[in-house]
């Protein structure tokens, strides 16, 4: 008898940690995925992947227990070209055809300063997958919206190397520049709602 007391005990003393844990969805409505990369050496092409979802599991006991999961889809991408954006989509880019999403999965979250994350995780395009670091502003306090629905939005950054993730084409030019730069510009503005 004493050792389910104990066990019962001990449940309700976990129900409040457990209570701080939670659950958010991204709200594809008002979050997205931007990047930039330097055409010809002399511009930057911005392009957006207009699908994306993800979940956020969030204690706010301890930020550092968050766990963040993100799919983008590689036919949603647009840089408001349709040529461009048809050429992205193909085996030369990211073979959206074969490989339809992009994901990636925390692995680990630390603070980086007063309302900054460091955010570390598993980044896979084209059936690659290579470590990245987010860099986050926020995660904002929780507000309620005017329908009743908790939300809370979040800014993130990083920087790859595309041929690190076999998006390899590119053509070189007489003055030996390239069409396309390697390095990738990545913007994410996340809206979470509670589930």
């Amino acid at each position: 008898m004493k050792r389910i007391v104990s066990l019962i005990t001990l449940l309700f003393l976990a129900l409040p940690l457990s209570a701080l844990a939670s659950t958010w969805t991204l709200d594809p409505d008002h979050s997205t995925a931007q990047f930039k990369v330097r055409h010809l050496m002399i511009s930057n092409v911005k392009g957006v992947f207009e699908k994306i979802s993800g979940t956020l599991n969030l204690d706010d006991k301890d930020i550092t227990k968050s766990k963040v999961d993100v799919s983008i889809d590689i036919a949603s991408i647009s840089t408001n070209i349709k040529k461009r954006d048809d050429h992205l989509r193909s085996a030369d880019f990211f073979d959206a055809a074969k490989y339809p999403a992009m994901t990636f999965t925390s692995t680990k979250v630390e603070k980086a300063g007063p309302n900054k994350l460091k955010v570390t995780g598993n980044l896979t395009i084209k059936g690659v997958t290579r470590p990245v670091v987010l860099h986050v502003d926020g995660l904002t306090p929780e507000i309620k919206d005017p329908w009743g629905y908790s939300r809370r939005g979040a800014s993130a950054t990083t920087n790859i190397i595309r041929k690190d993730f076999g998006v390899n084409w590119n053509k070189t030019m007489d003055n030996g520049g390239v069409v396309v730069g390697e390095d990738v510009a990545i913007q994410l503005e996340a809206e979470f709602i509670r589930k």
